[in-house]
C-alpha cells in the first residue's frame, strides 16, 4: 500500500460530468489497520493521550515518535516499510495539563468496579444512585456503582439500610493517568502495562 493511502478520499466530481471524473486521478481510502487506535506516550513513557494509527505512522516517519509495540500489519512508503503501531513514545518530552476529574460516565463506572455488581457480585448490567436520586442523591462518583439489573429493580427507591445491604467498599472517583486517558475508551490489551491496569480490568 502507498503512503497516500493515509490521506482522506475525495469524491468523484459533479454528477454527469464525465470529463471531470476521468481527469481527477483517485485517491485510495484509509487502509483498514490505519484506522485504529494507537497509545502515545511522552518521552518519559508516560501516557499521554490516544491517536488515530495514522497519525501515529506519521509521528514515527516524521521522527517526531518511535514505536514501542508493534502489530503484524505495515503500511508502504516509496522507500520505507512501517508497521502499524500500538504504542508509541515521543523522541521529545512535551508538558500537557491534565484535568482535575474523570468524566463519570457508565462505561467508566462499570470499569471502576469491574464490570461486577457491587451487591451481589454477579456481572453488571446498570448503574444505581446508592442513595435514591428520588431520596436527594446525587449523580456522583461516591453515589453511583455498577449492579445487576436484578439488583437494581429489588432496591429500587429505597436506601442500603431498609435493605440490610452494605458496599464493600465505598465508591469513589478513581484516579491515575489510565483513568485521565480511558474512562471512556475501550481499552487495547496491549496497552495495559504502560498504563498500570491489571489484565483483569477491561473497560
Amino acid at each position: 500500500m502507498s503512503i497516500t493511502a493515509l490521506g482522506s478520499s475525495s469524491g468523484p466530481g459533479p454528477a454527469g460530468s464525465r470529463r471531470d471524473v476521468l481527469a481527477r486521478p483517485h485517491t485510495p481510502a484509509p487502509a483498514a489497520c490505519t484506522t485504529g487506535a494507537t497509545l502515545l506516550l511522552n518521552a518519559t513513557y508516560e501516557p499521554l493521550c490516544v491517536v488515530s494509527s495514522r497519525r501515529a505512522i506519521v509521528l514515527v516517519l516524521a521522527a517526531k515518535a518511535e514505536a514501542v509495540d508493534v502489530t503484524d500489519d505495515e503500511v508502504h512508503a516509496e522507500r520505507v516499510t512501517v508497521a502499524v503501531p500500538v504504542v508509541v513514545r515521543l523522541t521529545r518530552y512535551v508538558r500537557v495539563p491534565y484535568p482535575v476529574s474523570v468524566p463519570l460516565s457508565r462505561r467508566a463506572v462499570f470499569t471502576r468496579d469491574g464490570q461486577t455488581c457491587v451487591y451481589c457480585g454477579g456481572s453488571a448490567t446498570s448503574i444505581d444512585h446508592v442513595v435514591p436520586r428520588s431520596r436527594g442523591g446525587t449523580h456522583t462518583w461516591d453515589n453511583v456503582v455498577a449492579a445487576c439489573r436484578r439488583c437494581n429493580h429489588t432496591k429500587a427507591d429505597r436506601s442500603l439500610a431498609e435493605m440490610g445491604w452494605s458496599l464493600p467498599h465505598p465508591p469513589g472517583a478513581p484516579s491515575g493517568a489510565a483513568w485521565r486517558l480511558l474512562g471512556h475508551r475501550t481499552v487495547d490489551p496491549r496497552w495495559r502495562e504502560w498504563l498500570g491496569m491489571p489484565d483483569s480490568v477491561s473497560a
